[in-house]
């Protein structure tokens, strides 16, 4: 059975590439060990995804191998 990580005290930041006009943005919460949980900024309340940090690792590098 998997541990789902409790969420309600976790710390979230925004990319440092949003802005304030609230265009579509994500969030991703730190210490979570193996885990980034991801949520829609717009959204707080809305659904989690919960990522592994392997391929949170991969799914980044690949966005600045594209800039």
């Amino acid at each position: 059975m998997r541990h789902t990580p409790e969420l309600n005290s976790a710390r979230w930041r925004k990319s440092t590439y949003s802005n304030t006009n609230g265009g579509s943005c994500v969030e991703v919460a730190d210490d979570f060990p193996g885990l980034v949980p991801v949520r829609d900024s717009k959204d707080p309340r809305g659904p989690t995804l919960l990522i592994p940090a392997a391929a949170w690792t991969a799914f980044v590098a690949s966005l600045k191998d594209q800039s």
